[in-house]
C-alpha cells in the first residue's frame, strides 16, 4: 500500500498534515517498506497564499500523482477530512512517533493502524 504522512527533518511524523513542510511518501507491505521518498511540498508556506479550496485541491494533486491509499496523521480539520473521504483516501488518525515505524505499523494493520 501507498502511505503518506507529514516528517519532520528528525525522521519523527510532523504534527500538522495540512501544513506539512515536508510529506514521506512510502510503500509498505506488511513487515516491509520497499520505497520510501521525502518530498518538500512547503504545504506551511503555502496553506494561506490562497483559499482552502485551492490549498486542497494542491493536497488532491499531490495525493493523486503519488497515487497514496491511506494519509497518517496526528489531526486533521474537518474540511481535509472530507476531502480524503471522497477521495477514497484512508485516514489513520493519531499517529506520532518515528515515521518508518509509524509507517509499518499501519502497513502490518492492513491500513488501519
Amino acid at each position: 500500500m501507498i502511505v503518506a504522512a507529514a516528517v519532520e527533518p528528525d525522521g519523527h511524523l510532523g504534527h500538522s498534515w495540512g501544513k506539512a513542510r515536508s510529506v514521506v511518501v512510502a510503500r509498505v507491505e506488511g513487515e516491509q517498506v520497499l520505497a520510501w521518498q521525502v518530498h518538500q511540498v512547503s504545504w506551511d508556506r503555502l496553506h494561506d497564499a490562497g483559499t482552502h479550496g485551492s490549498h486542497h485541491a494542491r493536497v488532491v494533486s499531490f495525493l493523486r500523482e503519488h497515487r497514496v491509499e491511506v494519509v497518517a496523521v496526528d489531526h486533521v480539520g474537518e474540511g481535509m477530512r472530507r476531502m480524503l473521504a471522497s477521495m477514497g483516501v484512508r485516514l489513520v488518525e493519531d499517529v506520532h512517533g518515528p515515521a518508518r515505524e509509524a509507517l509499518l505499523a499501519i502497513g502490518r494493520a492492513g491500513g488501519d493502524a
